[in-house]
């Protein structure tokens, strides 16, 4: 995930203020001295990595940098997987260049970017909209993303030390009781971008000058059920109720069954389980994350409450 994305830039900046290992890689690629890099400015630091500005011949582009511990969390074989089956699919432009290996990735840098604001409604429904395109294509890959499994993962990566909530093992206890409601309720599972939140979602003006809509960072992209990404969309934004229940009512075009709406709930309470299990592990880098790493703990006690209180309702 990206919260707290911050633009640092470096004026003017050339080839030294780039790390050795990234010029050489950048020379490589674009076979030329390194001294052809120019304008290098830290574009970002996100919760995940880095990213550079850089151009090449005039040309701009981005490059991403994996930050602390990245490479505990992500698998990088994985993600490039995911980019090779969406290869051509109109949901981003392809990388110029993805390592497996070390999660380096250089991609052309969009004209006019903007990502979507999770408090403007015309935004919402453009996203809504390309996330259920994304969901209709029914991708497949060979890897799975079990958010139950990724939730007891992050924990173990803290080892002997516990975590900063003293009634986590409560907390924990009851979001994993929501697992039989969720598989009960999971129609189909796709490929599913698991971090589908406001920052990556980028609106950028296209060649014929028109604002366009992309889908980015497959990091944690896995088979799921694609209503996950709904979920990660609300606790990213910090939503209220009313919040998460109007995006529902968007992406399902005023369609969502009940069973489906408790599932989604069940789905914010393990997904801020989860996060907020992977803060915890980034604390440990000296990462903080503030009011997001607390509103995550706090997502997993309160909507464990709400679906548990939902489902009284329905048979099962």
């Amino acid at each position: 995930m990206h919260q707290g994305k911050k633009s640092i830039k470096i004026e003017n900046g050339g080839v030294n203020c780039l790390e050795s290992d990234v010029a050489d890689l950048i020379s490589d690629v674009f076979s030329c001295d390194k001294n052809k890099i120019a304008n290098v400015s830290v574009l970002k630091k996100g919760m995940t990595n880095r990213s550079y500005l850089f151009e090449v011949n005039n040309d701009k582009y981005l490059i991403r940098i994996p930050g602390e511990g990245t490479d505990k969390l992500i698998d990088r074989k994985a993600e490039y997987d995911v980019y090779k089956t969406i290869s051509g699919k109109g949901i981003c432009d392809d990388p110029i260049y993805i390592n497996p290996d070390n999660g380096y990735k250089i991609t052309k840098y969009l004209k006019g970017v903007r990502c979507a604001d999770p408090e403007n409604e015309e935004d919402l429904i453009k996203c809504m909209k390309k996330l259920r395109d994304f969901h209709s294509l029914e991708l497949n890959v060979q890897h799975r993303f079990d958010l139950f499994e990724q939730a007891l993962f992050y924990e173990s990566l803290r080892k002997d030390i516990a975590s900063l909530y003293k009634d986590y093992e409560e907390t924990k206890k009851n979001a994993f009781q929501l697992r039989n409601f969720i598989e009960k309720h999971v129609e189909k599972e796709v490929l599913t971008h698991i971090d589908a939140v406001p920052d990556n979602f980028l609106f950028y003006v296209n060649d014929e000058g028109k604002e366009d809509l992309q889908l980015t960072d497959f990091e944690y992209a896995g088979m799921q059920d694609p209503h996950v990404d709904i979920a990660m969309f609300c606790i990213y934004s910090l939503y209220d109720r009313s919040q998460i229940d109007h995006l529902i009512d968007i992406y399902f075009e005023g369609r969502c069954s009940f069973q489906n709406r408790i599932k989604i709930y069940c789905y914010i309470a393990i997904a801020g389980l989860l996060w907020s299990n992977w803060c915890e592990y980034k604390l440990l880098f000296g990462v903080e994350f503030g009011e997001y790493a607390i509103r995550q703990y706090q997502y997993a006690k309160d909507y464990y409450q709400i679906a548990r209180s939902e489902m009284e309702h329905i048979d099962g």
